[in-house]
């Protein structure tokens, strides 16, 4: 994986290959964060990153000047490596939460301005990842949510669904706290 913007940018990281991870994609990455960062002042957001795997999101945001990113992952190895990262680059605003996502969403009460998802494109109950952000306040006023997802999945049904945007095999849909709607 690269990282593509930031004080990172141009660095590949190789994690390892018995990770189970299917890291989001160069051109989806580019595309996400030109949408983020033309939308929020990063150095004064807080993100969630769920399943977050290799950490690739929550890099590319601490290399571009994010003020804290938490990310979570119930893989043991997932979060070993993000840990090492976050070490050898001195990226201090990211912090490791090694946890069942949706029981970490269940049980957490902190508010986020951005909360990124990307699940396991196999996971029946991917829908849910948006119902219990909103239903359980975790999102700022004016934040947003984004799930990645196989392009096949459709999401608009859910309550605060903004958009879908298409990636080849993968989307983003966006989804808005309905409070601020």
């Amino acid at each position: 994986m690269r990282i593509i913007g930031g004080k990172l940018k141009g660095i590949r990281l190789s994690a390892p290959a018995s990770l189970p991870v299917r890291p989001t994609t160069d051109m989806a990455k580019e595309a996400l964060f030109n949408i983020l960062y033309n939308t929020y002042d990063f150095d004064s957001c807080d993100v969630l990153d769920l399943f977050s795997g290799t950490g690739n999101i929550s890099i590319e945001f601490a290399s571009r000047g994010i003020k804290s990113v938490t990310s979570v992952d119930k893989h043991s190895g997932c979060v070993y490596w993000l840990e090492s990262v976050i070490k050898k680059y001195e990226l201090p605003q990211i912090t490791t939460v090694k946890a069942d996502v949706f029981k970490f969403l269940d049980q957490h009460k902190k508010s986020y301005q951005i909360i990124f998802a990307d699940p396991p494109y196999d996971l029946p109950n991917i829908p849910e990842i948006a119902q219990k952000v909103l239903n359980n306040g975790l999102l700022t006023e004016h934040g947003l949510l984004v799930i990645e997802h196989p392009s096949f999945l459709k999401l608009n049904f859910l309550q605060g669904f903004t958009e879908t945007r298409r990636y080849g095999n993968s989307s983003f849909s966006f989804f808005e706290n309905p409070a601020d709607e």
